[in-house]
């Protein structure tokens, strides 16, 4: 088997984003895949290529990150590529926040349902569905929306310190449709002690998109949904101080900044 080795260029990339790599299409090229964050995630063709796409954690330290490629094809050889990836720090501000005492101080009970509802969402994210359901842009949930809120911010709840925000947070009344940022199955609809009534959607090579604190899940588990099909209405449900959206993406478990998808491939 002849293996090569090469160097590329080095991207950069901030703290909480999404990068899309992609590579020319060329004769006798069956598979790519890339080493990131302890997993080998598969690229796929698209129309001008192969591409996949890979995610920064928020909490990521700055610094030089290798994505090592390999190429594999149809005759039985392969040959290796690196990329290294520049992390470069965000600052993120502490927010901080009063809501209902039963959501900081825990009884044993609510204690109990918020860790197995955790085990329950880590064991989705740690599955890598090796397929690109999407061939559109991804779009904000909300019509209209140019931006959120809070994605990163360290949250202070009742004076205690908790995890960085992982999404976005979107303006919106109790009520307002939500529609889903991109083709997928849903993986979760489910009220969660934390968000509330909440719908995960799996798009394919390791992405997530969440929204929660629905006041309607309009979805079922299984179901494919469409770019822009409604799959709840806002609301307030589970740990908030008001109506609004969160709006959540994780990459291959990296917490990202949702509105970096919009921007994939540009």
């Amino acid at each position: 088997m002849n293996i090569t080795t090469v160097m590329l260029m080095t991207l950069a990339a901030v703290q909480g984003e999404a990068i899309q790599l992609a590579q020319p299409a060329e004769p006798g090229l069956a598979g790519i895949e890339v080493a990131w964050s302890d997993r080998r995630v598969p690229f796929v063709r698209g129309a001008d290529g192969w591409f996949t796409v890979i995610g920064v954690d928020l909490d990521a330290e700055p610094g030089a990150y290798r994505a090592e490629m390999v190429f594999s094809y149809a005759d039985g050889h392969t040959r290796s590529q690196t990329e290294i990836i520049e992390v470069q720090s965000k600052d993120f501000p502490t927010t901080r926040l009063t809501v209902e005492p039963k959501y900081v101080e825990l009884s044993e009970d609510n204690q109990v349902r918020a860790a197995r509802e955790s085990e329950e969402i880590s064991a989705i994210y740690a599955r890598l569905t090796p397929e690109a359901f999407w061939t559109e842009p991804f779009d904000v949930p909300i019509p209209g929306t140019t931006g959120g809120r809070n994605f990163g911010h360290r949250r202070v709840f009742n004076q205690q310190p908790r995890n960085p925000h992982s999404g976005a947070d979107l303006k919106a009344t109790t009520g307002t449709k939500v529609f889903a940022a991109n083709r997928g199955r849903v993986v979760l609809a489910k009220n969660l002690f934390f968000s509330g009534n909440a719908v995960f959607i799996d798009h394919g090579l390791g992405i997530y998109t969440v929204y929660l604190h629905l006041s309607e899940i309009l979805v079922e588990p299984g179901a494919m949904v469409d770019r822009g099909e409604l799959v709840g209405l806002a609301g307030a449900t589970g740990r908030v101080t008001g109506p609004h959206l969160h709006w959540g993406v994780r990459v291959l478990d990296a917490r990202v900044d949702p509105f970096s998808l919009l921007s994939l491939g540009d």
